[in-house]
């Protein structure tokens, strides 16, 4: 998904030398909302949000929604008073991981070297496909195409000499479109952007920036670092420079891992009771642990979200001594980390949990319990995990619960 900022004069050709330029950057247009107008034909040319229509946020909207000011991740009401005719469909995140692997797949046909790094945007390095394929704009060209024919939806590419300029192409490109930036254009393309459109600027950073005067690219790099770094930091503003002059290392990384795994409950009310919430939060530990062992990773780190009535966000992390995919010791861990959240008096509107810093279950020689070091509780726990994961798989995920503990939590989150 492509949200910075953009500048109208950079989409134009920028020349036709595709040497040097062989990355490139893969993303679907409006993914969500593509794949459900392609089993909604009748709904083409309305505006669309897909999201949950009482409580939840927009996960994605139709280019006729967005000309509304309707945005991923804004609350639902919030996008129904910009555009009250939206028609609001309800998300089938089944039919999107469907859809998305099979769009990575194509991707997969044309070099091994593909790193997905969300579930509608993937970068291919296509430096050892060009003999067999041509260029990088008929590889381009060739994708968005099946992905046309075979899905009914599109995508556009950015093509560049490295990510950091793919990435920047395929934005300017959409929708459905392809841009090609070729190496020897790469300053003169950057320089024609807003600075918010680089990695690493975002509204706080972009306002220090525009204090000391620099609000476009080209401003960024004609500055010199010693500056740069007082406005906004040693690191950071080296990191910064480096990216206004086209300069970014790092490498598509084929075969990219998930970096971490997630899910979160928007409730149909605003709840004071934290026992409330935690009964919630402990369904979905469980939904998280069971993706983990289904996929064969487990966490070192437990990440709490909490949304209040106010729309702020809470979030809260615990790194473990050893890395679990047990829903019982994910939730021992969000549960704590709920406990010590200063709501400030105000309900809840949203909890979620995720597991992050993941690794192969199968790289660990052993694995103790969080609880009981020689490990036999923890094998007790998992077996009886394994048991139900059994069951559901059988008879389907709502036949079976695990139980929610009794305990209480404590008063100190601030709900009075």
């Amino acid at each position: 998904m492509s949200r910075g900022p953009r500048s109208a004069a950079v989409r134009r050709d920028w020349g036709q030398d595709e040497d040097g330029a062989c990355v490139l950057h893969v993303d679907m247009d409006a993914f969500f909302a593509s794949v459900e107008l392609r089993r909604r034909p009748e709904l083409r040319g309305r505006p669309v949000i897909v999201g949950g229509r009482e409580r939840g946020v927009v996960l994605a909207a139709t280019y006729e929604a967005r000309a509304y000011g309707v945005r991923s991740a804004i609350p639902m009401s919030h996008a129904l008073r910009r555009c009250p005719e939206a028609v609001v469909v309800p998300p089938d995140h089944r039919l999107y991981r469907d859809v998305s692997r099979s769009v990575m797949a194509m991707l997969g046909d044309v070099t091994a070297v593909v790193e997905q790094v969300s579930v509608d945007e993937a970068f291919l390095d296509v430096a050892g496909a060009r003999r067999r394929l041509g260029p990088p704009t008929r590889i381009g060209a060739a994708l968005r195409e099946r992905v046309r024919t075979e899905h009914g939806i599109t995508c556009s590419v950015g093509i560049g000499r490295n990510k950091l300029v793919a990435k920047l192409a395929s934005t300017h490109a959409k929708p459905d479109g392809m841009l090609l930036v070729p190496a020897s254009a790469t300053e003169a393309f950057l320089r024609e952007l807003p600075v918010g459109a680089l990695w690493g600027v975002g509204e706080k950073t972009e306002q220090v920036l525009a204090r000391w005067g620099i609000t476009t690219v080209a401003g960024l790099a004609d500055t010199e670092l010693d500056i740069l770094q007082a406005a906004v930091g040693k690191v950071t503003g080296a990191h910064l420079h480096d990216l206004a002059w086209g300069r970014d290392p790092r490498p598509v990384v084929a075969g990219r891992a998930e970096r971490s795994i997630g899910a979160e409950s928007t409730f149909g009310q605003d709840v004071r009771d934290l026992d409330e919430v935690a009964r919630r939060l402990r369904e979905l530990c469980d939904r998280v642990a069971g993706r983990l062992r289904r996929q064969g990773l487990v966490a070192r780190t437990v990440a709490l979200k909490v949304r209040t009535s106010d729309f702020r966000t809470m979030t809260r992390a615990r790194t473990l001594d050893v890395p679990t995919d047990v829903a019982q010791e994910v939730y021992g861990v969000a549960r704590e980390l709920l406990g010590a959240v200063d709501l400030g008096g105000l309900p809840v509107r949203l909890v979620g949990v995720r597991g992050e810093n993941l690794r192969e279950r199968a790289d660990l020689s052993s694995q103790p319990t969080l609880f009981d070091q020689d490990g036999a509780q923890h094998g007790a726990r998992r077996e009886a995990e394994l048991a139900v994961d059994a069951v559901r798989e059988r008879f389907g995920s709502a036949v079976i619960a695990l139980g929610t503990p009794s305990t209480t939590v404590g008063r100190s989150a601030g709900i009075s």
